[in-house]
């Protein structure tokens, strides 16, 4: 969704790495540059006017850094103040009865049930409950989500009073031990009193640890009113903005911590369960500026690869036995991480230029189907797929001989590559590896 800043950013920047030093004017170029970029990416206006004078009193005022050019200089000092306005801070949500609060449309229900996935695979015990009795289908729904993700919901059904469901859920969590209790409540598809009112004695009631406002990410700065109108009555400890795969241009990610003085806790990224990553300000300000995002690339890789696995590759490919079978379990790790589109983004320099890249998933399924309809025989001995196994391989997998000839070739360039890095009889390796396992490239 930064594409945009990013690329406009990077020439505001570029223009100036090949200068001696640091002008006045080629300064107020390039901070002309980036705050058109924010304007057009809908970040607040005040937001954008504090973040630009910050930036040209520390422009100007800087020295080259030692081993920088300009533009690295300046490119710094943009990517400190990016992480000081997107909240400094890792996200943290602290134990106990976790309020998520927002206008209908928004994807707060969907939010529960993903943040109680995020909340299991960490190890923690989690329940949800819906105070929403204005719409039956949201109970049932968060109920279905619940099932889902196996973690318990506490079901008030004939219930007609919020306030007595909220206090029943906190009864039964505290009676069960539950560290995270996780409570939906009703929309609306604008503020109004009663809502208010509601949500008021609801939070008086529970004593809830973390007041979260589900915020969609598509309406950019255009929500910031109402997010601020929530923040003076319930004093909200966090905000999840959703739909951040979508087409928003990223400007209430970037407004909200300065505009409403509320950190982002996460964000979603799709429709799936999986879909919900927690808000790293400095991981973001690496993605705004086109640095890519190694740490939140590997922590996907580890999710999708299970460590003994990685472990039992990394050793094969090492010492040079790697096997059509292990192409095929890096290709399937490969799916399981995501969409490439998105991966690629979180690699340093590639994200300018993503949209340029065209990634085919079908052509790695087609991959694994090719290896997939080979015998166990021929996987660990490819040298004898002669051209009457080759056709028996391109009918079973649905390909051509022309692809399964191009799967063997990719597969003897890259074994021939990876021989150069095969261990000593010390344990030792010869040379640099050119990747982290279990990262999967």
């Amino acid at each position: 969704m930064f594409e945009l800043l990013t690329g406009r950013i990077k020439n505001a920047v570029d223009k100036l790495t090949g200068a001696k030093r640091l002008s006045e004017k080629q300064v107020n170029k390039a901070l002309r540059e980036i705050r058109l970029a924010l304007l057009e990416a809908d970040v607040d206006p005040a937001v954008v006017k504090s973040f630009i004078k910050r930036l040209r009193e520390k422009t100007l005022k800087a020295e080259v850094i030692k081993g920088l050019n300009p533009g690295e200089t300046v490119l710094k000092i943009v990517y400190d103040e990016l992480t000081d306005i997107l909240g400094k801070n890792p996200p943290e949500l602290k134990k106990g009865v976790v309020l998520l609060v927002g206008l209908q449309g928004t994807g707060k229900t969907t939010t529960i049930g993903k943040l109680a996935n995020w909340l299991k695979k960490k190890g923690h015990s989690v329940a949800v409950s819906s105070t929403d009795i204005r719409r039956p289908a949201a109970m049932l729904q968060l109920k279905k989500l619940a099932q889902s993700v196996g973690v318990k919901y506490y079901d008030f059904e004939g219930y007609n009073d919020p306030i007595q469901i909220a206090r029943e859920a906190v009864k039964k969590a505290n009676e069960e031990g539950v560290e995270y209790l996780l409570l939906d409540t009703a929309g609306r598809l604008h503020i109004d009193e009663e809502l208010m009112e509601e949500l008021k004695k609801l939070k008086q009631e529970v004593n809830p640890s973390e007041v979260i406002y589900v915020a969609d990410a598509m309406q950019g700065q255009e929500a910031l009113p109402i997010l601020k109108e929530f923040h003076e009555k319930l004093g909200l400890t966090g905000v999840v903005l959703t739909k951040m795969d979508g087409d928003a241009r990223g400007g209430l990610a970037l407004s909200v911590k300065e505009a409403v003085g509320v950190p982002i806790k996460f964000v979603g990224v799709g429709e799936k369960l999986e879909d919900l990553e927690p808000f790293y300000p400095d991981r973001m300000a690496q993605r705004i500026l086109g640095l890519g995002d190694l740490q939140s690339l590997i922590e996907k890789a580890q999710g999708a690869i299970p460590e003994d696995e990685a472990k039992e590759l990394a050793t094969k490919v090492l010492q040079g036995e790697f096997t059509l079978e292990d192409l095929k379990k890096q290709l399937e790790f490969m799916l399981k991480m995501g969409p490439l589109d998105k991966l690629l983004k979180m690699i340093p320099g590639l994200a300018p230029y993503t949209d340029k890249i065209k990634v085919d998933e079908k052509l790695i399924k087609r991959k694994i189907a090719i290896i997939n309809s080979m015998t166990p025989e021929e996987r660990r001995n490819p040298n004898i797929i002669n051209l009457s196994r080759k056709r028996r391989i391109a009918k079973g997998s649905g390909t051509t001989v022309q692809d399964v000839n191009r799967l063997l070739k990719e597969y003897k360039e890259m074994k021939k590559f990876l021989k150069r890095f095969k261990i000593n009889s010390f344990g030792r390796k010869r040379g640099g590896f050119p990747f982290k396992f279990p990262f999967p490239f």
